[in-house]
């Protein structure tokens, strides 16, 4: 390995500056040449691609978003898009790659590995943490840090005017953020995707909280949720239960933005130097991950076709610390 490139793709997290300069001073570490690619596999394909020193990634480690910007690419998706970025490849004479991002990006990385043999590690940079082969991805604590704050202010008025909140976060396909937040803000209920959700279970246990003289209260709801996300479910509850004065708080985009934590930084760190470590030592078409707080590698095809299961005991914990 003499020159490695790096990019970020997909959704953006806090941490992924923090996993690029720890690639960047990992190559120049090991006397290797570090490239930065810039908006992903669109700038893979458009060879927007520029040298990197050490000095160039000095003060990002506590910023959010991605210096190398991100994007996603549908030109890369073809055969032709897959050919342009593989002459910028030869061009730039790039041994190997570090992607940062998640299933589209690790998707991407093997198909090219097929056509191209080009050697790809991938760090997973997600705040949805729905990847397989990792206990955390990049910018899910920060994430789950975000929403906590904000809604330890929304229960502020929440008590102050006697409402019922219901917060919308993300997590279109996985609830992982809503259940750790949810827990963590000492939500009343909890609604996420992979737990099947029952209006009618809901509006009881609403009553239930009026009978037990709790009137201000906190639902955390997963932006996939079956039952139609926080304005609808909104609705039902205005109809079954008037005595609430109901808001919906929607978050979005405020939890992918912010400062990364310090374990989201750490994990970066450690993440991105295990990266360039992999290629040196010729391991390929793998994603770097952290489980049980050791090192370890998983195929891009097992990582893309397995997912993170919903960890039980903590749906089983909100039921009983919501009561």
């Amino acid at each position: 390995m003499k020159k490695i490139g790096v990019f970020t793709s997909g959704g953006d997290a806090p941490g992924m500056n923090a996993a690029i300069r720890a690639v960047v001073r990992t190559c120049i570490y090991n006397k290797i040449e570090a490239f930065g690619i810039h908006e992903g596999y669109k700038g893979l394909i458009n060879g927007a691609i520029d040298k990197m020193e050490s000095a160039g990634v000095s003060n990002i480690i506590q910023r959010g978003g991605t210096i190398l910007k991100s994007s996603r690419s549908e030109e890369f998706k073809t055969v032709e898009g897959r050919k342009k970025a593989f002459k910028s490849i030869q061009q730039f004479e790039l041994d190997g790659i570090v992607a940062i991002g998640g299933d589209g990006t690790f998707t991407g990385a093997k198909i090219f590995n097929q056509e191209f043999n080009i050697p790809f590690v991938g760090i997973p940079g997600t705040i949805d943490n729905d990847l397989f082969g990792t206990d955390f991805a990049i910018g899910y604590d920060t994430a789950i840090n975000t929403v906590v704050e904000a809604v330890d202010k929304i229960r502020d008025t929440a008590s102050s005017h006697n409402r019922l909140f219901l917060v919308e976060v993300m997590g279109r396909d996985a609830g992982f953020i809503a259940l750790r937040s949810g827990i963590g803000v000492g939500a009343e209920a909890i609604l996420i995707p992979e737990t099947q959700t029952y209006v009618n279970e809901l509006i009881k246990k609403l009553k239930s909280n009026t009978r037990n003289h709790k009137e201000s209260m906190i639902i955390i709801v997963a932006e996939g949720e079956e039952l139609g996300g926080a304005y609808e479910i909104a609705k039902k509850v205005k109809e079954k239960c008037p005595q609430y004065d109901s808001k919906v708080t929607v978050l979005g985009h405020i939890q992918r933005g912010g400062s990364p934590s310090a374990m989201d930084r750490v994990l970066a760190s450690r993440l991105g130097n295990a990266a360039v470590n992999a290629l040196i030592n010729n391991k390929t078409n793998v994603m770097v991950g952290i489980v049980n707080k050791e090192i370890v590698f998983t195929p891009f095809a097992k990582a893309i076709k397995h997912h993170t299961n919903i960890n039980m005991e903590l749906i089983n914990l909100a039921e009983i610390l919501s009561c």
